[in-house]
């Protein structure tokens, strides 16, 4: 059995989107002969705990860990927000009280002294104690796989001090997220954000993203032409269990944070238009239901639109419960961010979205690597940003199906997307490089 390093900030009991790939990932990379030894913090600082996905680490997978130190508890202490409040990492407004000046701050301070994240001071203590662990075990590759970007550093020094060819995996873009003009970031910072992500993307032996276009994105930084594209995916043993869609309650749910360029406003508008048009039907069997951290905005949108009657939100769920919610709608949204890098969004959840077999609303770009993907698995999901009429058309058969009781599940074309055949690609991209 060959044996792989995966260097990740997540891994359970840590909860959330970002611990997903490579939990999903370790549990199958043994049947294609590769044992994934685990590198992780063993005091990160996340914004959910999840002690369910504790018992989805396959037998094959060996875990190892260090402390890390993180500044949170002095950056919360300086910008006066409570110890216990959680910092996510997508921008997402918890507290619209708190002045602009010390958001303002709160993003300068993030984005320039934090280079390349607020992991950081992982870097160094992690590169010592990998190197002392290599001096007595065998390692015949390595995976660093971020956000944040500091598991890259850390596996760049070591695959080159021990000469172990080394895969930088790509969850999210670099400089090129969403969220990267909102750090504030003085020239300098930026030029040193750029420079590092440079040197990553050129001095790894292999790069692996998760859509069509941040692989032209991240060729256009390191102008290399070997970029791999290995997307999410679904676990197909989430959705061995039968769970029957809610009769009482049309549900229409979104799983995952929802930050404020996430914020459907046609989607609001669309479901007003269809309560003002139809009898109190639609408004009284209507739940609209959030799970995940929601920003601010949202909350005011669905309270201008005098939805939150009919609003449900649970701002955690272990993953099991989140996937028995997921079966219980009737509809799934998926909310793509509305910027600049929209086309390259390719969210995990949506993978999930697909292996469940209920109805999608996609509300994003007219084309992109989401429209794509779900033009060969749910083509009639896809609705633009603006177009309330096509929202209000998708919502409206899918309640047609809710009130003809019809619980069946879709039959997708997405086997290609289960985590087992995208582990069969990562072992033999592990297999090349041997």
């Amino acid at each position: 059995m060959k044996r792989v390093l995966i260097i990740s900030y997540y891994w359970p009991p840590a909860g959330g989107g970002g611990v997903q790939r490579w939990l999903k990932m370790s549990k199958y990379l043994h049947e294609g002969g590769w044992q994934p030894i685990i590198y992780t913090p063993s005091n990160a600082e996340v914004a959910g705990m999840d002690d369910s996905l504790v018992n989805e680490i396959h037998e094959s997978v060996e875990v190892i860990k260090s402390p890390i130190w993180e500044p949170y508890d002095i950056y919360k202490k300086v910008l006066g927000i409570k110890k216990e409040e959680k910092i996510y990492s997508g921008f997402i407004q918890k507290d619209s009280k708190r002045p602009s000046w010390l958001k303002a701050l709160t993003q300068w301070i993030r984005g320039n002294f934090f280079i390349p994240d607020a992991r950081r001071f992982w870097i160094r203590p992690g590169i010592h104690f990998l190197n002392e662990y290599l001096q007595n075990h065998k390692i015949d590759a390595i995976i660093s796989t971020g956000p944040p970007h500091s598991t890259h550093m850390i596996a760049m020094s070591i695959a080159e001090s021990n000469h172990i060819p080394w895969v930088a995996d790509f969850r999210d873009p670099w400089t090129k997220i969403d969220f990267y003009k909102y750090l504030r970031l003085t020239w300098f910072a930026d030029k040193i954000h750029k420079r590092l992500e440079l040197k990553v993307l050129k001095q790894a032996t292999k790069v692996v993203t998760i859509s069509p276009t941040l692989v032209n994105d991240l060729n256009e930084i390191c102008k290399r032409d070997d970029i791999v594209l290995i997307t999410n995916g679904y676990d197909p043993a989430d959705f061995e269990s039968t769970v029957s869609v809610r009769e009482d309650k049309f549900v229409i749910s979104h799983i995952g944070s929802m930050n404020a360029d996430r914020n459907p406003m046609a989607l609001w508008q669309a479901i007003s238009n269809i309560i003002s048009k139809s009898d109190a039907d639609f408004k009284g069997k209507l739940e609209i239901l959030l799970i995940g951290p929601v920003d601010d905005a949202i909350f005011s949108s669905i309270k201008e639109y005098e939805l939150l009657d009919n609003l449900v939100h649970k701002p955690f769920l272990s993953h099991d419960l989140a996937i028995e919610e997921m079966k219980k709608s009737s509809l799934l949204l998926l909310s793509i961010n509305n910027t600049d890098n929209q086309g390259g969004i390719l969210p995990g959840k949506m993978f999930e979205y697909i292996g469940s077999g209920r109805d999608i609303l996609c509300i994003g770009p007219s084309t992109g690597d989401a429209v794509e993907l779900l033009k060969t698995c749910q083509p009639e999901a896809n609705a633009q940003f603006d177009d309330k009429s096509k929202i209000a058309e998708i919502i409206s058969k899918s309640f047609a199906r809710f009130l003809n009781k019809d619980t069946s599940t879709r039959e997708h074309k997405g086997v290609q997307y289960s985590r087992q055949e995208l582990a069969k690609k990562y072992c033999m991209l592990l297999d090349s490089l041997m």
